[in-house]
């Protein structure tokens, strides 16, 4: 579908793929998946599997093959050759390397490259019948003669090992000073004088194109590769899924219907913080994936130009986001409920798009740290680093305002800290405060006062409550009257909200866009920090 250009009709291209597939005797295991080395497709398919997505780009000029025979017994190498044979009969232009074929296999060849380390050329021609064109040449410039039981490529091979000819030559310097070589210039001359410079409108808008196909259409193909991919691999899902029920279940049923004194704030408040504990564990189950991915493409599909770069990047992130959500409607509905309840339809909407922002924050997080860098292991590290000095300057653990001056800023710069800030005031925004007995300080007020005379201007300051103001003895005060006045203590805020909500997607941005960059640099520009300029 991205090999072949947009002006080209899908019907057309899905028939040409039927017939590449008939061509290579593919039909038996077509629908296979390929899987990885000792499962799925031997050898010898994944040879042919190769060569017939080549094929399927329709090649117009050249359909280049490196080493199709390697790895393979002769039997599969001689199926191969002769499938190859047959290409070039019907017309195909084939540029194909060996290493050190067998004569068998050598004489279904029509010309030879051979290049000497180094790159330099010894021999551009044609192999001719039993490989007598390619022996007379050498043989004509002082190699010993080829014995008839010999393989002519490892004799050949043989000669040009040994660095010079019999006049102390090197084959290099015989093939710049050969009548060969002033033959195949000459012809080199001939094309470029009768290449036809006209071409149709079309033809020039490919030829300029870096890609077959359009942006959008890399993009929705690829996206739907990896959707595929992604189903193809239900342990993933499944183990996604099934951290999200537990973790919401476990921390859900710890803390068992949060009532409304002060330790209840705190077990709402300490519950959200154990939600996130999983964030590392959801990141790096993101990563070897996007490593799998990533070596496909940079080893088979950027070199043939299969699509950019860019949209592969962007299918990654794409493809995450509905197993995400997934994820966190189902951890919503496990950790939300056992601790508050049913409360009103806006603060259950608004808790649960933070619970799924938390989980794309997640896997745009698992991307920026994996985009660049050689290996999971190594993301992991850095995961670890970053996630642990999130969590400790949240706010939960300890206060901003008990925080050392030095650290304040990891506490505005932890995404953590909007994101708890956020979800902590839409379950506690409103809620009356009722201390425990433990909670409660109990004191007596002077003779001939109630408890609310003693109390009642000390009250016009103070953010408690009294408790049985009618009272001569006992007086029972709890600190805080409602919620909110407990979440000021940690700086949070009800009517910040929507700004911590939207924080955290500014976040996710810039997840993103790191991710991004940081794969062009390090992984499209190879850009090496440590490279210093020449002057």
């Amino acid at each position: 579908m991205l090999r072949q250009p947009k002006s080209v009709p899908v019907e057309e291209k899905h028939q040409w793929v039927e017939e590449v597939i008939d061509m290579l005797n593919m039909r038996d295991f077509a629908n296979a998946v390929v899987g990885i080395p000792g499962e799925g497709l031997n050898v010898e398919q994944r040879k042919l599997l190769t060569i017939g997505v080549e094929l399927a780009a329709k090649p117009k000029l050249l359909l280049f093959l490196d080493e199709p025979t390697s790895g393979l017994d002769s039997q599969s190498s001689w199926a191969i050759v002769a499938f190859l044979r047959k290409l070039a009969d019907a017309g195909q232009a084939i540029l194909c390397t060996v290493h050190q074929p067998s004569a068998v296999l050598f004489q279904q060849f029509d010309r030879l490259l051979f290049l000497a380390r180094g790159g330099k050329t010894v021999y551009f021609g044609d192999i001719g019948d039993n490989s007598r064109k390619l022996l007379t040449y050498f043989q004509n410039n002082g190699a010993r003669a080829c014995g008839d039981e010999e393989n002519p490529a490892e004799w050949m091979l043989e000669i040009v090992n040994n660095g010079t000819n019999s006049s102390g030559q090197d084959w290099h310097s015989v093939w710049k000073a050969s009548q060969e070589r002033a033959d195949v210039d000459a012809e080199v001359d001939r094309i470029i004088m009768e290449k036809p410079n006209a071409s149709s409108d079309q033809d020039t808008a490919d030829s300029h194109s870096e890609f077959a196909m359009p942006f959008a259409d890399q993009l929705r193909e690829v996206t739907v590769r990896v959707f595929q991919q992604y189903w193809r691999m239900p342990s993933y899902i499944l183990s996604k899924l099934m951290l999200g029920t537990i973790a919401g279940l476990f921390v859900g049923f710890s803390f068992w219907k949060a009532d409304g004194t002060l330790a209840g704030m705190q077990n709402i408040m300490f519950a959200v913080f154990m939600i996130i504990t999983i964030f590392s564990t959801i990141v790096q189950q993101i990563q070897p994936h996007f490593i799998t991915q990533r070596s496909l493409y940079e080893v088979r599909e950027r070199p043939s130009k299969a699509y950019s770069w860019k949209a592969f990047m962007i299918a990654n992130v794409i493809v995450e986001i509905p197993y995400q959500i997934l994820t966190g409607i189902l951890i919503f509905a496990t950790f939300y409920y056992p601790i508050v309840g049913i409360q009103d339809s806006a603060r259950q909407g608004l808790v649960l798009l933070f619970m799924i922002q938390l989980l794309l924050y997640a896997s745009s997080f698992a991307q920026m740290t994996i985009a660049a860098l050689p290996d999971a292991l190594t993301a992991s590290g850095i995961v670890t680093l970053l996630v642990l000095l999130s969590l400790t300057f949240c706010g939960v653990m300890q206060s901003p305002t008990a925080l050392p001056g030095f650290w304040i800023f990891m506490y505005r710069v932890s995404p953590f800290t909007y994101w708890v800030a956020g979800i902590v005031s839409t379950q506690l925004a409103g809620r009356a405060v009722t201390c425990s007995a433990a909670e409660t300080s109990i004191f007596n007020p002077p003779d001939n006062q109630t408890c609310g005379e003693y109390m009642a201007d000390y009250l016009k300051m103070a953010p408690g409550q009294l408790q049985n103001p009618d009272a001569r003895e006992n007086c029972s005060y709890c600190s805080l009257t409602n919620a909110d006045q407990f979440m000021a203590g940690s700086n949070i805020y009800h009517s910040e909200r929507w700004r911590n909500f939207g924080l955290v997607w500014v976040y996710i941005v810039f997840n993103i866009f790191v991710a991004v960059v940081s794969y062009y640099l390090f992984r499209v520009k190879k850009w090496n920090i440590g490279k210093k300029k020449k002057a």
